[in-house]
């Protein structure tokens, strides 16, 4: 039986497959976005100078 207090892992590999709880699904996409517009950026600038 699972104790309420015990913590889950963001991150479980299991039988093959990658399993994310929401909050650490939803940091993922969120560092994956700031990285898109940090290139985008980047190009825009590469372009003007």
């Amino acid at each position: 039986m699972q104790n309420e207090n015990e913590t889950r892992r963001e991150v479980m590999h299991k039988n093959g497959v990658t399993y994310f709880t929401k909050r650490a699904e939803r940091r993922v996409l969120f560092l994956m976005t700031l990285l898109m517009l940090a290139w985008g950026v980047f190009e825009l600038g590469k372009d003007y100078f």
